[in-house]
């Protein structure tokens, strides 16, 4: 019984495939229990199949903010704590600034800013009662520069940065530390698909970036499990890029 009050558990938001999925990846091959949540309920279980058993899926929009509470709730029930949290899922829109409506721009802001702010403060709530956790919050290289047509996305990625600082600063004295990944180009289906029909961004993509090739979603599982370790106890309120150079590249 004791060996099972010792294992960490954690939560992956989008953990059903990409980025999310190589982070669920990681954990579950270092012995963590790992909650999947995503709304594509074939994914989640696809990738249930992959990970074993160590790896539990929920299927759950996470724009339905009122229900979130009740779904953080029966997590701490089942699983009696929350050690880890990782706020993957987010969703793109690349469209011209005048052609973006206010009704796409809230989607995002709900999607990728608010809904994290919800299942942040749900889970704080089980941490403090512990006096410990790590949450891992996964921002972009559009929060780092400029990049063009995507506006909401970029307004949203620059608040996760934000809240990461300020919720470290008010939640480490407690126990609990906040961390942000801005990954690079990682090679995903969704970006393989985008840049491999577009040769001249492609090549501008790897000419820029330092190190001359996209990263793999493993790279951002490996830092993932190292914010969210004790090896990083001392870290927190930092924003890691991790994109083979591409922030600091000319």
């Amino acid at each position: 019984m004791k060996k099972n009050d010792s294992k960490k558990i954690a939560i992956v938001t989008g953990g059903g495939s990409g980025i999310g999925l190589a982070i669920a990846e990681k954990f579950v091959k270092n012995d963590i229990t790992t909650i999947i949540i995503g709304r594509n309920r074939e994914k989640l279980q696809a990738a249930k199949a992959k990970l074993g058993v160590l790896c539990e899926s929920v299927s759950f929009d996470l724009d339905h903010l009122s229900e979130i509470p009740g779904l953080v709730k029966k997590i701490e029930k089942k699983f009696s704590k929350i050690d880890i949290l990782v706020n993957n899922a987010g969703i793109n829109l690349k469209k011209d600034f005048t052609e973006v409506t206010d009704e796409e721009f809230q989607k995002i802001i709900l999607t990728n800013v608010q809904s994290i702010f919800t299942i942040s403060r749900e889970v704080v709530k089980t941490m403090l009662k512990n006096k410990s956790g790590s949450i891992v919050n996964i921002s972009s290289m559009a929060s780092q520069y400029g990049l063009p047509k995507v506006i909401a996305y970029s307004a949203s990625k620059g608040a996760i940065e934000s809240m990461t600082r300020a919720m470290a600063a008010e939640l480490s004295p407690k126990g609990i530390r906040i961390n942000c990944i801005a990954p690079g180009f990682i090679a995903t289906d969704m970006s393989a698909k985008a840049l491999n029909n577009d040769k001249e961004r492609k090549d501008k993509v790897l000419s820029r970036t330092p190190m001359g090739m996209l990263g793999a979603p493993s790279d951002i599982g490996d830092a993932a499990l190292f914010l969210a370790s004790e090896a990083a106890s001392f870290i927190t309120g930092v924003v890691l890029p991790v994109d083979g150079g591409n922030s600091i590249g000319f």
